[in-house]
């Protein structure tokens, strides 16, 4: 048996999400699996209040939120939809470094920055430099998803490396290598290849029953940027036989009136939510998803070995989906369909020879990448590498 650590050592966890919820959804992951090997965990959160994240046990510390201008993440507006002045990053900034002095952590993990959310630079940049002054630094670790967005402007990659060598102690890539590399989409890699560890992809635990089951799930991440493709896939239902049962998860934040529209004009056998905490097990007892490309939506149909068609988020140059979507194609994980375009006769169309398809082969892929974040930190805090008796 394994010896429990005696002490419980504070992370402080940073995240921003400004769009979608898939940085909240892996940072809440990774809190669970740090709360399940007695870390004491807060975790700061930057953008809207999301219903069930990031789960039981962790301390939230929420700043006033802000979001995305726009679906090509020019600007940032607050909760009312009005651009974020200097007093409000400034009041901003001395609530995170309060939280940061109160909590005396001896682990920070900041989701995404240096490598993305430059737009949080008014206050990360000052917490980076209150950890370098303080008598005991913390560990502090950045907290990568596996492919990086690609729009990267002249002189963007030397100041991350330099950020990176300065006030990081761990690049933690939540990935399987074999699967894709950090320097395929962050050239600069090999400067800070020293500091770059790969956990493994974040996915959740493996579904445990099923609720219902469908023939059909649709779903839209969080719903910002969804409402194109629930529009088409209940178009295309209209197109299938009736026989067929679908359901269409439209995300928390794809706006009421959209939500209506769609519920109004669903036909018999589909039925439409907002959210399912039981997402997985639907997953796992369906014959086919049909969802974006973003990194916790494929993580959750990985782990339930159910056949995927996949519909890439590309709005304002954003080329991260895509791959992930290509590569699963080449591993004959997937079917995809261009965003650009679709519509809901071709949708049909895929879907039907989606659905004549053989279930897709177990992926030789690691899914474990919350257990191995924590494994890595724990490996770097003192007395905290777990001992057999």
């Amino acid at each position: 048996m394994e010896k429990k650590p005696l002490s419980s050592p504070r992370v402080l966890f940073y995240v921003q999400h400004l769009l979608g919820i898939g940085h909240l959804a892996r940072a809440s992951r990774i809190a669970e699996a740090l709360i399940g090997r007695d870390f004491d965990v807060t975790m700061v959160t930057g953008g809207t209040p999301v219903p069930g994240f990031p789960g039981d046990g962790v301390k939230i510390i929420a700043l006033p939120p802000v979001t995305a201008g726009d679906r090509g993440f020019s600007g940032l507006v607050d909760g009312e939809g009005r651009a974020v002045t200097a007093a409000f990053q400034e009041h901003r900034r001395d609530l995170l470094l309060e939280t940061y002095r109160r909590v005396v952590p001896e682990v920070v993990i900041i989701e995404a920055f240096p490598f993305g959310r430059r737009q949080m630079r008014f206050e990360l940049l000052p917490l980076l430099a209150e950890i370098a002054s303080s008598d005991r630094p913390p560990l502090v670790a950045t907290s990568l998803r596996d492919i990086l967005q690609e729009r990267l402007k002249p002189g963007r990659a030397e100041e991350t490396v330099e950020i990176v060598k300065n006030h990081f102690d761990l690049v933690l890539v939540h990935g399987d290598p074999g699967f894709a590399r950090i320097e395929e989409t962050f050239p600069l890699a090999g400067e800070i290849s020293g500091k770059v560890v790969y956990t493994g992809l974040v996915a959740p635990p493996r579904p445990t029953g099923v609720p219902e089951r469908f023939d059909v799930v649709v779903s839209a991440g969080g719903g910002a940027v969804g409402s194109a493709l629930i529009g088409a896939a209940l178009a295309a239902a209209k197109l299938l036989p009736n026989a067929l049962r679908w359901c269409l998860v439209t995300g928390p934040n794809l706006p009421q009136a959209d939500f209506d529209a769609f519920a109004a004009a669903a036909p018999p056998g589909v039925s439409l939510f907002r959210f399912r905490r039981d997402f997985g097990s639907l997953l796992a007892g369906a014959r086919l998803s049909i969802s974006q490309a973003g990194y916790n939506t494929v993580c959750d149909i990985l782990r339930a070995g159910c056949a995927c068609l996949l519909v890439p988020f590309t709005a304002g140059g954003e080329t991260e989906q895509r791959m992930r979507a290509a590569r699963l194609e080449e591993l004959d994980l997937a079917g995809v369909l261009p965003e650009e375009g679709i519509t809901p006769e071709l949708l049909a169309a895929k879907v039907g020879a989606m659905l004549a398809r053989p279930k897709p082969a177990i992926p030789p892929l690691d899914l474990d990448g919350a257990a191995g974040t924590v494994r890595t930190i724990e490996e770097r805090l003192p007395g905290r590498r777990s001992s057999k008796v």
